[in-house]
């Protein structure tokens, strides 16, 4: 959904209502964009889908160089990030 700064600023408890159930919304002034409403979670899943994406464009690079790369050392080396 696309509104415009004033429009949002007059119904900014309904848009952030919409947003909760998972709407992006996104705020424009003179019809471009300048800021998106999301809930914390359609962004934390997002993040998570771009960084499966690129792991999984990784993987293909490196098998193509002739890197193999087993699930249990993705799984490890994602651990490794959590300490």
């Amino acid at each position: 959904m696309e509104i415009g700064i004033y429009e949002a600023k007059t119904h900014l408890a309904s848009l952030i209502a919409r947003a909760e159930k998972g709407e992006r919304i996104t705020i424009t002034r003179h019809g471009r964009p300048v800021a998106v409403l999301t809930s914390p979670k359609a962004d934390d899943m997002e993040k998570h889908c771009k960084a499966v994406d690129a792991l999984f464009e990784l993987r293909e690079e490196l098998r193509r160089s002739g890197v193999k790369i087993t699930r249990d050392e993705i799984i490890a080396w994602k651990n490794e990030g959590r300490r």
